[in-house]
């Protein structure tokens, strides 16, 4: 147990063997997390897996795909949300092209989630074709999310974000990679863009949790995107047919920035008492903008 951001004492963070052990015994939230704030915010309302999605390429950096995410960055954002959280599952999404050379570089990138992003776990993309990849991160000890259906990394191969398991002979090739997975010893398994009778007979075959995005209701648990979730997204940006959206934080953010704009142009902002209080002493000494911030 180790005391963490936000934190009054030691609480115990969720374990890849804890999460594969709850595949049955109740539904599982997860969502993405990509900075200290919001891991911290999430993990108290009690989300029990926080993944550090290449999405923030595109949510986040404005990307048209997740293509572009670096190693490097990836590991930065990871070390935010790791240290920031208490009790979830921190997850470090592996970016494209880290894990699909070499069984040796598949581990050391792997690795760095781990040792400098503080994650307990990475997740991949790919079917069997991962497995010779899957197979040497665990032989290193680090448990590994799958990820089957649409994978956003292989978009070019696949035409684009479309339904993947249409066909018969999809949803067998499908089927076999859930289970195939599942052997090699995957922790829990994302299931993303199938149709929900897929994602029930997947769920029905394997012994680990699947975790559905956009994969209808029989799966084991549920993931989102936190901006698709919240509304935090730019005018006009794309928005997943499946997402439910709880909250407009969008619509707030900009009324605020509105509201702000018109206060200080129009000299509303900042009041006389305002700077009294921001810079000065109850004896009226000045003291330093920059010692309010520093």
């Amino acid at each position: 147990m180790t005391q963490l951001y936000g934190g009054t004492g030691p609480i115990p963070r969720m374990t890849a063997p804890q999460f594969r052990a709850l595949k049955g015994v109740r539904k599982l939230a997860a969502l993405t997390a990509y900075d200290a704030p919001t891991a911290a915010l999430l993990d108290s309302a009690g989300v029990d897996l926080l993944l550090v999605g290449d999405s923030i390429e595109m949510v986040v950096y404005g990307a048209a795909d997740t293509l572009g995410a670096s190693l490097d960055r990836m590991v930065g954002h990871a070390r935010a949300v790791s240290g920031a959280s208490r009790r979830a599952l921190v997850v470090g999404d592996m970016p494209y092209l880290t894990y699909h050379t070499t069984p040796a570089e598949a581990v050391r990138n792997a690795s760095r989630f781990v040792v400098e992003g503080g994650c307990r776990a990475v997740k991949l993309e790919g079917g069997a074709q991962r497995l010779v990849m899957i197979e040497a991160i665990l032989n290193a000890e680090i448990p590994v999310m799958g990820h089957i259906g649409l994978t956003p990394q292989s978009i070019h191969a696949l035409g684009g974000f479309k339904v993947q398991g249409r066909s018969r002979t999809e949803a067998e090739r499908l089927l076999d990679d859930a289970q195939r997975l599942a052997e090699a010893g995957v922790f829990a398994l994302v299931l993303e863009c199938v149709p929900a009778d897929l994602a029930a007979q997947i769920t029905e075959s394997v012994p680990v949790p699947t975790i559905g995005i956009g994969a209808g209701p029989y799966c084991d648990g549920q993931i989102l995107v936190l901006h698709d979730l919240v509304g935090l997204t730019a005018p006009g940006a794309r928005i997943p047919k499946f997402v439910k959206r709880y909250a407009d934080v969008g619509s707030i953010i900009a009324e605020a920035a509105r509201e702000y704009v018109k206060d200080v142009t129009e000299g509303a902002f900042p009041a006389s008492e305002d700077g009294d209080r921001a810079v000065r002493k109850p004896a009226g000494e000045v003291v330093p903008f920059a010692a309010h911030h520093g």
